[in-house]
């Protein structure tokens, strides 16, 4: 068959094989995947191991079959954060009921745990297993927490099972599981236009240390520049999170940086600039100012009831640091939080800073009755305190629009604006 004509050609498959009778369906889905031209690697668990060998997956896959997480030589040859990195697509075929229960919890006591946990890629999963088991509730409620995390599942099938039962368990057949990575491969190109692109978000605060016990922060909680980072992922981005201190569960991204003040935000950002950059996002609330000699100890309270005077030292601009930088990404996002004047400071920044865009935030307490630079029917009780709640209303400042987005969660707040990078990579 002509190369041209090869629906997988250039796509890479990581097949993960749990224990089960089902497993030697496996050895021909490799072999179909191999013939439709993709790159197939495969882990097999303990279990597996125990209903097909690793020599069989090794020559039909063309690689090694790669077993254990302290394996010296696999861990050097192809690590286990490269096999899910390296991977379009990762399908767990068969996954037994144990292997989806550990997938569920976040376990990682093996290779193959330990690689779906740190994948950052769709992910197939194929169950095989008893009638019985496949019913029970806790299952249920495993698979569904997967459903509920992005993964995909594909049967199980009813009818004769390996144990001489009848009923729903039965792992479907490979040309199934086939048709159905084909489906998903094409629909994840239609669906993540940002592919081949890379992306640096700015989230939460930065601390600036008084002493070792007490720093000067903010109120954001990063819930905002998580979902961007997030949102930008789902559409195929590459995707470097800078978070200073959160207390939110990470995004899956690419690469995550922690920081916690505005210097190590600020170098880290410059770090990856010259890695080549598409989209820079700089959603962090960055503090300001920096205390200009942190104490070394704990500052001690005196009976001198003048109180203590702190000298600072303004922090760097990272925002404008980025956009006016060599090697300047394609578009670059900044955010203005105001509590008054809201399109007038950021129509400011937005010419200040040099960056493309601005999403312009009123993070101050609201009264139904009060001025805003927003429609009075966006605004209400329920939209102030918008550090750590998990809503915001912004208005988009472009070089040549204004576009006002009302009320929403901050997860659709996210996507409205990806959808506005996306039209942009677009033109």
């Amino acid at each position: 068959m002509n190369d041209d004509f090869l629906p997988l050609r250039s796509k890479t498959i990581l097949l993960v094989i749990t224990g089960g009778v089902a497993a030697y369906k496996s050895l021909e889905l490799i072999r179909l995947l191999r013939k439709s031209g993709a790159e197939v690697r495969a882990i097999l668990t303990k279990g597996g191991a125990e209903f097909v060998t690793p020599l069989s997956v090794a020559a039909l896959s063309g690689h090694a079959a790669y077993q254990d997480l302290f394996s010296l030589k696999d861990e050097t040859e192809m690590g286990h954060i490269r096999l899910s990195r390296e991977a379009d697509l990762v399908v767990v075929a068969p996954a037994s009921a144990d292997f989806i229960a550990k997938m569920a919890q976040g376990r990682a006591d093996d290779l193959a745990s330990t690689t779906l946990l740190a994948c950052n890629k769709p992910i197939l999963i194929a169950p095989a297993m008893n009638c019985e088991m496949w019913s029970k509730p806790a299952f249920q409620r495993n698979l569904s927490t997967l459903r509920h995390d992005g993964a995909e599942v594909i049967g199980p099938a009813h009818g004769d099972l390996a144990c001489g039962e009848v009923g729903s368990g039965r792992m479907v057949e490979a040309a199934e599981i086939f048709e159905k990575i084909t489906l998903m491969l094409q629909r994840n190109l239609e669906l993540r236009p940002l592919r081949g692109l890379r992306a640096l978000v700015t989230s939460g605060p930065t601390y600036e240390p008084i002493d070792p016990v007490r720093f000067i922060g903010n109120r954001s909680s990063g819930k905002q520049g998580h979902a961007i980072a997030a949102e930008l992922a789902a559409m195929g981005a590459e995707v470097t999170l800078i978070t200073g201190p959160v207390q939110i569960p990470p995004p899956t991204v690419a690469h995550m940086i922690k920081v916690e003040t505005a210097v190590q935000m600020r170098d880290a950002c410059t770090g990856l600039l010259p890695q080549g950059i598409d989209i820079a996002v700089c959603a962090a609330a960055v503090a300001d100012w920096r205390v200009s000699e942190p104490a070394q100890h704990k500052i001690k309270k005196s009976g001198d009831q003048a109180g203590l005077q702190l000298e600072l030292t303004q922090n760097d601009d990272i925002l404008k640091m980025i956009s006016n930088h060599h090697n300047r990404p394609k578009l670059v996002v900044g955010f203005a939080a105001e509590t008054e004047n809201l399109l007038g400071f950021a129509a400011k920044k937005l010419k200040s800073k040099n960056c493309d865009w601005i999403v312009a935030n009123d993070v101050g307490p609201k009264e139904s009755d009060k001025e805003s630079d927003i429609e009075p029917n966006m605004l209400g009780k329920t939209c102030g305190g918008v550090f750590g709640s998990d809503k915001n209303q912004a208005i988009l400042l472009t070089q040549s629009a204004q576009i006002p987005w009302k009320l929403m969660s901050k997860q659709e707040l996210a996507k409205n604006l990806v959808a506005e990078i996306v039209k942009f990579f677009e033109r």
